[in-house]
This record gives C-alpha cells, structure tokens and sequence, in this order.
C-alpha cells in the first residue's frame, strides 16, 4: 500500500521537510516539481526533516511537463480550496498520485479547469481562514488515504 505526494513548485523549505518526514512515516513517495522557492540542501528543509531524508524515496522533475509527461497515465487527484467535493471523497487506490500546489498561490489555474472532476478540497468550517498549512493539508489527505486504505 502506497500513495504519492505530490508538490507543485514548493517554495517554503520547512513545508517540504516536513512532508518529507510525513512520506517516510506513512510510506509515501515524494515527487518535488520544480522550480522550488529554495536549494534542496536548504539547512530549513534538512531540519524539517532531520535526518530522516536520506531514507525517504523522493524523485524531482524539472517543470510541470516532465511530471505529467511521466505519469500522464497514472491515477492522479488534485487538491484545491477550489475544489467542490471533500477530500474524504476520494476513492483512494494503491499508488495513487496526490497532487498539491505551491504555499502562496495554490495549484495553476490551467489545473485547477481542466481537472474539476478529480479536484477536491479539505473542507473549512471559518470564513475567516482561506486555506491550510500545505505541510497540515498534506497529513490529512495522507491519512484520509491510509485508513480508507487500510
């Protein structure tokens, strides 16, 4: 059983490390697309994920399109606040590709239209908070997915 964690242009190293961590506790791959907000050695995403990283599976790509170039034909869900559908309505499947966007802006627009039907968002219940930490968003749906899966 296994899911992967995708990051679209992250740009806040401590997020990154601390997703890192959260892929190697609960099994996950880690897909960095670039450009990243930061070095990858960045000493921020090495003390967000300790010395845990060099034991995580983590692959980058160098833009978008050699990402869903690779995976064109891989089962992928989009994670939005755009989304209409709750993230607990996911029908989670081994390997399945969780695709998140960046901390300041989200997934890109051209996503976020041509992927309505697989977007989902993490419902909120403040009109006074617009979105989560990336690194908390990515932990929920994880987790959503491990125990639908289990």
């Amino acid at each position: 059983m296994a899911l992967n964690i995708v990051l679209i242009e992250p740009e806040i190293p401590n997020n990154t490390g601390n997703i890192g961590r959260l892929a190697l506790a609960s099994g996950c791959t880690l897909h960095l697309v670039k450009p990243f907000g930061f070095e990858i050695d960045d000493t921020r995403l090495k003390r967000a994920g300790l010395d845990y990283w060099q034991h995580l599976k983590v692959i980058t790509y160098e833009d978008r399109d050699a990402f869903f170039k690779m995976h064109q034909n891989k089962n992928m869900v989009f994670l939005s606040s755009h989304g209409t559908k709750a993230h607990w309505d996911i029908k989670f499947e081994n390997d399945q590709f969780l695709v998140f966007g960046k901390e300041s802006t989200g997934l890109p627009k051209s996503i976020i239209e041509t992927e309505r039907e697989r977007l989902f968002k993490i419902p909120l219940y403040s009109e006074h908070v617009r979105s989560l930490n990336l690194a908390n968003a990515v932990g929920i749906v994880v987790y959503e997915g491990l125990r639908q899966l289990n």
